[in-house]
């Protein structure tokens, strides 16, 4: 299934890519699989967006589809429809944080 992925500027600068990803990801298309997939086609964002050795999520690193936050979702979590048919992008945020 094809997944649209879209990235924080800083990482789409470092992935070199314009615009939104478009990503083969297997069923049943999970948050993990959309990451593994992205960190297979492009291999310069291991570990920006999870951690190298755990994969686990890097602070302040959200996930977010259809409006909903899924950062704290168990990375085996089947995506919403919309999203595993390429109607809705899968994003990727930088999270702020500060007074």
């Amino acid at each position: 299934m094809r997944i649209r992925v879209v990235l924080p500027f800083h990482l789409r600068t470092l992935a070199r890519v314009n615009e939104e990803v478009l990503l083969e990801v297997p069923d049943p298309g999970t948050i993990g699989g959309v990451l593994d997939a992205l960190e297979a086609q492009f291999p310069v964002l291991r570990g920006t967006i999870r951690e190298h050795g755990t994969l686990r999520r890097r602070p302040f690193v959200r996930y977010f589809a259809c409006k909903e936050d899924l950062s704290l979702e168990p990375v085996d979590s089947v995506l919403p429809d919309v999203v595993r048919q390429g109607a809705e992008p899968f994003l990727v945020v930088g999270a702020m944080a500060g007074g």
